[in-house]
């Protein structure tokens, strides 16, 4: 009898591990940096990540904002002073790659706006290292993050459609993700249009007509400026939080701008790419710290250039409870809601910088004792246990049971005045809750999205996370 309960104890530790555990994933950075500040701050953020992916380019761009010219120079500074620092953050954690590599992939694309890029003799040494980067024997697909414009993909995708069999441009198409900040040109729209096949991440429009106002990234941190946030916390992406937390913390910090309009705009990006436990980049659906998008075709808005003639993964809408007390539902939202989380996350990577391990915080581990995947049936209580989760610090410790609604499919009928769910002991180690018996609509099944938030009690104070998925039978 002990051998069996042992057995099934590390199936269920195996099951763990194997349903949380997600490959490093691949990145190509496509930037217009230096047409306003926030590129940059972007760039200082990404590089005290740069463990958490394999960086394949870094390539300066043009996009509507900068149209005939392209800063690879600011590339370069910001990697240098990098360079300088990456030391000491392999000190608090592995895996970061060099400076001497990072300064290896830096490219650019042609200084020509949009359209103009894409076709017969504009191959730029950025298209062309994309394609090697697409070509890798490596199983994971490449992200392509385009913080501009993103006509150096463009032209990547006409030279493989040119070149090659349609067989071997669908495999090409496969094995590339894009997710582009709003469209910053018109070949956006274009590589939708052309390879409707391509898994793609957009607030589709430009910033004329309003399209910046409405796009998921801007609430990041556009309270007062494009997304006119409700509810957010604008004390943590004010310039005076970034000046003592970001700003002061060495070289690297050092290389931190001001905003003009708002902070990190292109940050939305890469921020689902970090293993935080929560984000899952093959879902997109599911939500984490970049936001969640849901897979359809948009209507035609007034800010768009064309309508959109196929589904891809655009704005979805999240009911997320502000500190102003109220509820707010909207796709700035999907953002705005962890911004204290990432935020504090990264005040201590900068400290990481510049600290020895034992001056700075190091995020906690969550870790449920039980498999992430489970089956239920409706009016059945279900156990949740946070037993494991620790912090490498030795700090105490948090936790916060919640149901994250809008990532499953099985819609709850709220049982309490604006909660969708009642979790018995929420902040506590051990919870449980009971199935709801009624439900809007639909067959009785679906999914339920749990997330475990467990944050500790250094300083700053860091979250990371479990995401368990019950099956509603």
């Amino acid at each position: 009898m002990k051998i069996i309960k042992l057995v099934v104890k590390l199936f269920i530790v195996l099951i763990t591990i194997t349903s949380t555990a997600q490959e490093k994933p691949r990145i190509f950075v496509l930037t217009d940096i230096e047409n306003e500040p926030d590129d940059a701050m972007s760039l200082v953020r990404f590089l005290v990540y740069a463990n958490q992916y394999d960086v394949e380019g870094l390539a300066a761009t043009t996009s509507i904002h900068q149209q005939h010219e392209v800063a690879t120079y600011r590339i370069k500074e910001i990697v240098d002073a990098y360079s300088k620092v990456r030391n000491n953050l392999e000190k608090h954690e592995s895996g970061f790659p060099t400076g001497d590599f990072m300064k290896s992939i830096i490219t650019e694309g042609l200084p020509e706006y949009g359209m103009k890029a894409v076709g017969a003799g504009k191959d730029s040494p950025a298209s062309e290292l994309l394609i090697k980067s697409v070509d890798k024997n490596d199983s994971r697909p490449l992200w392509v993050t385009a913080w501009g414009g993103p006509n150096v993909l463009g032209q990547a995708l006409w030279k493989v459609r040119e070149t090659r069999s349609k067989k071997e441009l669908a495999t090409f198409i496969s094995k590339i993700r894009v997710y582009t900040i709003s469209d910053q040109d018109d070949s956006g729209p274009w590589i939708r249009k052309e390879f409707p096949e391509l898994f793609y991440v957009a607030s589709p429009g430009f910033n004329a007509g309003g399209g910046y106002h409405h796009a998921t990234w801007s609430g990041i941190s556009g309270d007062f400026f494009h997304a006119r946030c409700d509810g957010a916390n604008a004390a943590v992406v004010s310039n005076e939080w970034l000046d003592k937390n970001v700003r002061t913390k060495g070289p690297l910090g050092a290389e931190y701008p001001l905003w003009e309009f708002l902070m990190e705009g292109d940050t939305p990006s890469f921020l689902n790419l970090i293993n935080n436990g929560l984000n899952n980049h093959d879902h997109p659906e599911w939500g984490g710290w970049g936001g969640r998008y849901e897979l359809y075709t948009p209507r035609m808005q007034k800010w768009f250039l064309h309508p959109e003639s196929r589904p891809f993964y655009s704005d979805a809408v999240d009911e997320v409870l502000g500190t102003d007390g109220r509820w707010h539902s909207g796709n700035h939202e999907t953002i705005w809601r962890w911004r204290e989380a990432f935020q504090n996350d990264f005040s201590a990577r900068m400290d990481w910088t510049i600290k020895e391990k034992n001056e700075a915080n190091h995020a906690p581990i969550a870790k449920v004792a039980h498999a992430t995947k489970l089956s239920a049936k409706k009016g059945e209580k279900v156990l949740l246990s946070a037993k494991g989760s620790s912090d490498p610090d030795g700090d105490a410790i948090s936790y916060n049971w919640f149901l994250y609604e809008e990532a499953g499919t099985f819609s709850v009928s709220s049982a309490r005045s604006g909660q969708p769910l009642e979790i018995h002991n929420f902040d506590q180690s051990e919870a449980w809750f009971t199935v709801p018996t009624s439900r809007l609509g639909g067959d009785g099944t679906g999914t339920m999205h749990i997330i475990l938030a467990v944050t500790d009690h250094g300083a700053p104070r860091l979250t990371r996370y479990q995401r368990i998925i019950v099956n509603i039978e």
